[in-house]
């Protein structure tokens, strides 16, 4: 959206493209700039870069009145997590000259003025009279309804509607199931081992559903199924450049079908059919014990990112994908799919929305789906074939209820509640060193009760925790409840459910040497469109006030759970993948343009090109990924996290490639300090007075401390802040003798004042530029929190070192390491 606005005709100044840091948004937001474009991720921080330009311009700091202004937000997806934490810091700056006269107001009638940032907290959830919120969604969820549907003056809702039926109709873009063809698996399992063991149901269950897809008779008859009938009735479609998607049900059976489809199409001599295949990371096959496959080995070569370019040319007809490309991937040519998955919800219809882009040539559309049934998939795309209906919103009681729910189990203590919250909304000015520890002090009394429960106890007590938490974060946002101690709670209990002890899932089944598959059939079931227009959808139902906690799983001899099997095939059940750094790594090694960007920039804007290209490496890996897509979603700094921890390391490695460590270091000074970056005279001299100061060592020390602690980065010691190499020569020969010494002395302050466990994530060494020695040092990011002495908490905003205490202690602390 960012790309589309800013092409449109406009005036210097009228739009604004924010695609540096907060201080280019907090500029823009300051001048008045009428259009800006924006993540969102970048609003919590404008208060503190407010804060951090007035302190270093003093009169000519920035100011951001909100007073007398009206703001309208334009969303590109109304997804549900507009209701995050990060939206609600948006409404914040946007609105803060009014909620802080209401807050000021709601604290004078209630007597409660010491609770002003609790106040301000909870007003900021709701509408704010001076903001408008526009948004665009296909699949629009309970939440999202609820969320943008504010009845104007004649009480409809103010929602436009461009239906998927409409948008059928009106050829925009195609009907997915006009053509849905449906096959049935039925096969016999027997048990080949004597003793009959006895197994949990689901799991079992599980493992029994996946011997059989994973079975090489299923894929190789699925297989000829699919390149037959490709060949037969798809290839010659849109002019002969018809394309066709394999949906399967994890990585493994990805590279199954890889395999497969070559042998096929080898064994029978084809020649004008090829495969590519997509999935992430690093695949074992147990049956093929010390083989590992990777997506571009698999593919010959071809990198993930050259992938969409190289399936769009005439020599690639088929996509087999594993959780890839199953959103957001616009191939026009793409005709038919072969799904091999159980979809349901909003993920059928994404995955199978895939077909519906219009081509020149192209007048239908085909699916055969080995999985799922003709009426599971008019369930997942009746809600959204016409207008969306939503249940009526849920009862505003329900918060009050799950609350004193959550009083009866008597783990949580109001009074430790109330302290918690007195440290965390303390202001600025009260806060101190100490309030991390006394808020974890005051969590771990709750964490400590939680553990002498019983562990169906502990589900469902975590279960109303995690209700509260999600409905709160939602109801506040349309229901005025303007209840602090609600805020308080919801509060607490956002850190509280990160330290709660996660409950043992036990072993996984194996069953490949307990059972044979005796008998295998396919069978096609139906054809023909699945009509929409017939029927009633359900509205979307809201979410309910009940505890939830994880069903107990009862025990069942294996051969009765087999015979069940038997009778009834199907089972709903994918393998979860969570192994996609490695490969995000190997193809960025091999990026031709990456490699050329760190070899002419420094590590700062080298990490701005990597940004990048980490999005577009990692974006459909996140679907299908629950684990690490929803933190990655809601988290901005665990994605920052694992963003730059990859592209601080891909630097020192293709830097070192390309350059000498001289030329490295001019490259460095020639870019100025940064986040990542900075410059130190000397590491223990005061220049002018000529002696050994403490106060000059610690200066370093907390530049390396602020790295730790944020992105990473690299001081350089012997180099003036305009860039003029002094070297520490003068330093080592007057007070140290040999660089040996001085190597020593530096390795002896890292270890007592930082700590032994961060002496492995710092590197150092002596370079010589221009006859001058300069001593390099390069942080990674470290995995907990770095006190300097013990005490003292820094991270680095834009080019300087700050300590931070109190709350924003806490809260960086908890985003950035939890």
């Amino acid at each position: 959206m960012q790309d589309t606005i800013y092409q449109f005709e406009h005036k210097q100044g009228v739009v604004q493209k924010i695609d540096e840091d907060t201080r280019q948004l907090v500029k823009a937001l300051s001048t008045g700039t009428p259009i800006i474009i924006s993540t969102v991720q970048k609003f919590p921080f404008v208060t503190e870069t407010i804060e951090k330009l007035n302190e270093e311009n003093g009169d000519r700091g920035v100011g951001l009145s909100t007073k007398g202004k009206r703001f309208a937000v334009i969303i590109d997806e109304a997804h549900s997590s507009q209701s995050g934490e990060t939206a609600m810091e948006m409404k914040y700056v946007l609105n803060k000259h009014g909620i802080e006269e209401a807050a000021a107001k709601y604290a004078l009638e209630n007597d409660e003025d010491d609770e002003d940032l609790v106040i301000r907290s909870m007003l900021k959830r709701g509408r704010q009279s001076n903001i408008s919120f526009f948004a665009f969604t296909a699949t629009p969820k309970y939440k999202t309804k609820h969320l943008f549907d504010e009845p104007g003056e004649t009480g409809e809702a103010p929602f436009h509607k461009y239906t998927m039926r409409q948008a059928i109709e009106e050829r925009f873009i195609l009907d997915v199931l006009k053509n849905y063809t449906t096959y049935e698996t039925y096969f016999r399992i027997v048990q080949s081992a004597e003793d009959d063991t006895h197994v949990e149901r689901k799991k079992a269950a599980r493992a029994l559903a996946r011997f059989l897809s994973l079975h090489p008779h299923n894929i190789s008859q699925k297989t000829e199924v699919i390149i037959e009938h490709f060949r037969a009735s798809v290839q010659h479609k849109i002019g002969g450049r018809a394309k066709a998607m394999v949906v399967t049900d994890s990585r493994l059976h990805a590279v199954r079908y890889k395999m497969s489809f070559d042998t096929y199409i080898k064994d029978n001599g084809y020649t004008d059919i090829r495969t590519l295949v997509a999935f992430s990371g690093t695949v074992e096959d147990p049956d093929l014990p010390g083989k590992k496959f990777t997506e571009v080995g698999m593919n010959n070569g071809i990198s993930e990112r050259e992938l969409p370019e190289q399936f769009d040319t005439e020599e690639y007809r088929v996509l087999l994908v594993a959780d890839k490309y199953q959103t957001g991937f616009d191939q026009p040519y793409l005709h038919t799919m072969y799904v091999d998955k159980k979809l349901s919800g909003v993920k059928a219809v994404q995955t199978l929305s895939r077909l519906n882009r219009s081509a020149t040539g192209k007048e239908d559309t085909f699916v055969l789906d080995f999985r799922n049934t003709r009426e599971e998939i008019f369930e997942a795309f009746k809600p959204f074939y016409e207008v969306t209906q939503a249940e009526e919103l849920v009862d505003p009681q329900q918060m009050y209820r799950l609350q004193a729910q959550i009083d009866e189990k008597q783990v949580v203590y109001e009074n430790e509640v109330t302290d918690f919250c007195a440290v965390y909304f303390a202001p600025k000015r009260k806060e101190s060193v100490h309030d991390h520890s006394k808020m974890n002090g005051l969590l771990d009394l709750a964490v400590e009760r939680f553990k002498a429960l019983d562990e169906d106890e502990q589900e469902e007590l975590k279960g109303l925790f995690v209700n509260f938490r999600n409905m709160y974060a939602f109801l506040s946002q349309v229901i005025p409840y303007q209840d602090s101690d609600l805020e308080k709670l919801y509060t607490y209990l956002r850190f509280l459910l990160t330290k709660l002890p996660r409950r043992a899932t036990g072993p996984a089944y194996h069953v490949e040497d307990e059972v044979e598959l005796e008998y295998y059939r396919l069978q096609k079931i139906s054809e023909g469109s699945i009509d929409l227009s017939r029927g009633q959808s359900d509205a979307l139902k809201g979410p309910s006030d009940v505890g939830t906690g994880k069903a107990s799983d009862d025990e069942i001899p294996l051969s009765e759970l087999i015979d069940m099997l038997n009778e009834r095939f199907g089972t709903d059940f994918t393998e979860a993948d969570q192994l996609f750094f490695d490969q995000i790594e190997a193809e960025a090694k091999s990026d031709d343009n990456l490699r050329q960007a760190a070899k002419v920039n420094s590590m700062a804007d080298f990490m701005q090109i990597f940004k990048k290209m980490f999005e577009g490496l990692v974006i459909d890996r996140m679907e299908g990924n629950e684990d690490i897509f929803g933190r990655l979603m809601s988290d901005p700094e665990f994605r920052g996290l694992a963003q730059d921890n990859l592209g601080h390391k891909l630097y020192r490695v293709l830097a070192k490639e390309t350059m000498s460590e001289e030329d490295q270091i001019k490259l460095l000074i020639s870019k100025n300090e940064s986040k990542t970056l900075e410059f130190k005279e000397t590491f223990s001299v005061d220049v002018k007075k000529g002696t050994k100061e403490k106060y000059i060592e610690k200066a370093a020390l907390k530049s390396l401390g602020a790295f730790l602690n944020s992105e990473g980065g690299e001081l350089l010691i012997g180099v003036k802040d305009d860039g003029t190499v002094l070297g520490v020569d003068d330093e080592i020969e007057k007070f140290y003798k040999n660089e040996d010494k001085y190597l020593l002395n530096f390795k002896n302050h890292i270890k007592s004042k930082i700590g032994e466990g961060f002496y492995p994530l710092i590197d150092y060494k002596l370079v010589d530029v221009d006859g001058l020695k300069v001593l390099r040092v390069g942080c990674g990011l470290a995995n907990t929190p770095c006190f300097i002495e013990d005490t003292e908490f820094y991270v680095r905003s834009g080019p300087s070192t700050d300590m931070l205490e109190g709350k924003r202690q806490y809260e960086y602390i908890q985003g950035r390491f939890k």
